[in-house]
């Protein structure tokens, strides 16, 4: 393909070499005919022989150099029929691009002539009007009436300018002649006396060492006339020397008794205005000229016809030529981009042919090449941007959903745009189902989207007064009740602005991380409990023990049975009292676990030997049925936290059975363990038939001292929740359910198989 380009590449040059070439030379010879015929009239207007000695060569070289623009013409005409007529792709634009710059040069041509030749014909005709005549006469006339005009106005002021000069010494003149001159405007002021002698001057002459004096005749005329007045400039000078100007010589009036001889004259000289020179001898020399030519009219008639045929015949000629080379010239370029643009527009974006001209149609071209590889280019980016986006997209899109974190992107008014399922599984509505709807109707959500549009607009006036780029709440979802009966989700919110104007909402659930934190607290308050109740504990036992003693004997009956029911009241309350120490003891300082092999069916079949019903307990207590699965391997414990918190959940379990202090005949709690190969895990569940849990209880169940038995700490749940914990047990809690009706409670954990435990250690079953 790049092999084909480049042959492609190089026809294109040499074609366009070709036609350059051509297009000069034919344009070099119809600038030489061309300038020949300028040539030509330019002698004819001036020198008629030279151009009827010149003639028949002048003919001659016209006509060769108008044959071989036919041939061409021909030859290109020829050319464009054959392809027209083989039906290559732009042979008709060629057609259209020639004819149209042949009818441009052809027609204004052929008008230009007919116009020419009758303005030609017409305006000789009319050079050589009578009124034309008549014209230029009145014009030498309006010459001499102007020079006489002026020369006049001239005379008068000098005749008064002598008279102001007459009382004039020698002495001073030259001063009174400056500011003579200034005042009249004259060029140049000269005062002679009779004899020729100059007495003083102002303007030119005054840097002239040998000012040109008055020629005796005038100064004759002047003593006789008083005054005389000449123009100087028009009989040796041409148009355009500006040399002409008026003289005036005045006599000056004798101011007493003088010699003929000591008479003074006034020589006052005037620059006439160049336009008014160039005009007066433009005029003189056109009558002249128009003289001349008026005995030759006829002749030159037929050399101006004659130069403008032949000029005419060239130049349609050449501009025929022209259009066909210059039409060649415009298409190649334009056929190249039409092509190129088929191409491009069936979805071809390979590299195209460029031409290498320096001329903009070649430019254009090269940028038509250049737009087409960063197309290319481009199409290749975007398909590899669109591919990154759309991966890109789809990690978001899986990070987000796989986020245990609700994320929702809300707009300025607070209507949600979008949100993962975390949201839905925090919030427990149907984000996704309110997608377009404000925040604030979701259903029970009022008040957090409240809070959440607040801190929005807090943010808001803070980040331009503090820089902020985010806010942090906490808030209570699907609160209800009180006390015991208070649940509800513990959300932790955070929020931020986007750069286009939305608002992103990230919020998750930190109820557990609230009740772990509340346990903790509880830990600490059942700690510093058991040993600020412990330690009087023990004295108050052994007073009351010591009361009894010392007055055991010496009271009567009444009392000593008094004194009697009050010790034993004490010393019972004191052991509940420890007992229930002991248990603040065992939450608030449980040791760590020290994990070793168990086997968690061997547990409880020694703990089960504490369960066994005996006849007379079988009204009091709930039975306890036990399902061990064989195939459950050992597990990693501390057998004596597990022992704890098997008979925690089996005294639980047993305590939910009694109805009123009563125990049903049905009443059972199971006890049940089981093995999932898949999965590796072991699971103990611990079941009842009692009435189950509270939702309220369900939520908070392992938080200490909630409890709904009237007897207990609540700590027992909490035991097992910290034990599970060392363990990294997974614990649930729920009601059986069956038929949709509660059949009672069940808690179960999952402990994983350590990887160290072999299968070798499995029982053989």
């Amino acid at each position: 393909m790049r092999g084909f380009t480049k042959r492609s590449e190089k026809q294109a040059q040499a074609a366009s070499r070709t036609s350059r070439w051509l297009l000069g030379l034919g344009s070099l010879a119809v600038v030489v005919i061309g300038l020949g015929l300028l040539v030509l009239m330019t002698q004819a207007t001036g020198n008629r022989e030279s151009y009827n000695q010149n003639y028949e060569w002048l003919a001659l070289v016209n006509a060769v150099v108008a044959s071989g623009l036919l041939v061409t013409i021909l030859w290109g005409a020829i050319r464009l029929l054959l392809r027209l007529k083989r039906g290559q792709f732009g042979a008709r634009l060629l057609v259209k691009l020639a004819g149209i710059f042949a009818l441009v040069g052809v027609i204004p041509g052929l008008l230009i002539y007919v116009v020419s030749y009758q303005f030609v014909s017409r305006s000789i005709e009319s050079w050589f009007d009578v009124k034309v005549e008549a014209a230029l006469v009145a014009g030498l006339n309006l010459g001499r009436a102007t020079l006489d005009t002026l020369s006049s106005d001239l005379s008068k002021q000098a005749r008064v300018a002598a008279t102001q000069l007459s009382d004039v010494a020698d002495v001073s003149a030259g001063i009174a002649l400056e500011k003579m001159r200034e005042q009249l405007g004259v060029t140049d002021a000269v005062l002679w006396t009779a004899s020729g002698r100059m007495v003083a001057s102002a303007g030119q002459s005054r840097f002239q060492i040998r000012p040109e004096r008055p020629p005796t005749q005038q100064i004759r005329d002047a003593r006789q006339k008083g005054r005389v007045e000449w123009v100087e400039g028009f009989d040796d000078s041409a148009p355009g020397a500006d040399k002409g100007r008026i003289k005036v010589l005045v006599l000056l009036p004798q101011a007493g008794l003088s010699f003929e001889e000591d008479r003074r004259f006034l020589q006052l000289t005037q620059e006439l205005p160049p336009t008014l020179v160039n005009n007066a001898l433009e005029v003189q020399s056109a009558y002249r000229e128009y003289q001349e030519r008026a005995l030759a009219r006829d002749g030159l008639r037929r050399m101006y016809i004659g130069t403008l045929t032949l000029s005419l015949f060239l130049a349609v000629l050449g501009a025929i030529l022209l259009a066909v080379l210059l039409g060649n010239q415009l298409a190649r370029p334009l056929l190249l981009l039409a092509l190129g643009m088929r191409q491009v527009a069936s979805g071809d974006l390979t590299p195209k042919l460029a031409l290498q001209g320096k001329d903009e149609l070649g430019g254009l071209t090269r940028s038509f090449a250049d737009m087409t590889q960063q197309l290319l280019d481009a199409r290749t980016h975007v398909q590899r941007s669109l591919l990154q986006l759309d991966t890109a997209r789809g990690n978001l899109q899986t990070i987000l959903d796989n986020l245990t974190a609700g994320v929702m992107v809300l707009d300025a008014q607070g209507v949600i745009q979008s949100a993962n399922p975390g949201a839905t599984r925090i919030l427990r509505v149907p984000v996704a189902a309110h997608q377009g709807l404000p925040l604030i109707s979701l259903p029970s959500l009022t008040s957090f989207a409240n809070g959440v549009a607040e801190q929005f607009a807090v943010l808001r006036l803070d980040k331009d007064a503090h820089e902020l780029d985010h806010w942090q709440k906490s808030f209570e979802i699907h609160a209800t009740g009180q006390g015991l009966t208070e649940t509800g989700v513990t959300l932790l919110a955070r929020g931020a602005l986007l750069p286009d104007g939305m608002r992103l909402l990230v919020f998750d659930d930190i109820s557990e991380i609230v009740s772990a934190e509340r346990a903790q607290a509880w830990g600490e308050v059942a700690r510093r409990l058991a040993h600020e109740i412990k330690n009087p504990l023990t004295p108050i036992q052994l007073s009351a023990e010591r009361l009894q003693r010392k007055l055991i004997g010496k009271l009567d009956a009444q009392d000593d049975a008094v004194l009697h029911k009050s010790v034993k009241t004490i010393v019972d309350q004191v052991d509940a009292m420890k007992r229930l120490v002991n248990e603040f003891r065992d939450y608030a300082r449980l040791p760590s676990a020290e994990l070793q092999p168990v086997q968690l069916n061997d547990l409880i079949a020694d703990l089960m030997v504490l369960y066994a019903n005996e006849p007379t307990d079988q009204e009091h207590r709930a039975v306890v049925v036990t399902e061990l699965d064989p195939a459950c391997p050992p597990i990693m414990g501390d057998a004596q936290q597990l022992r704890q918190v098997i008979h925690n959940l089996l005294q639980n379990a047993q305590d939910a059975c009694e109805i009123k202090g009563l125990v049903p005949q049905n009443a059972r709690v199971g006890l049940r363990t089981e093995w999932n190969e898949a999965r590796r895990r072991v699971r103990l569940t611990v079941t009842d038939t009692g009435p189950g849990f509270e939702p309220n209880i369900l939520k908070r169940a392992f938080e200490p001292y909630v409890t709904t038995k009237a007897k207990g700490t609540g700590l027992g749940l909490a035991v097992v929740k910290k034990i599970a914990d060392e363990h990294a047990a997974k614990i649930e809690l729920g009601n059986a359910l069956q038929d949709g009706e509660i059949q009672g409670a069940q808690v179960s954990l999952s402990f994983a198989l350590d990887s160290t435990m072999g299968r070798a250690n499995q029982p053989i079953h």
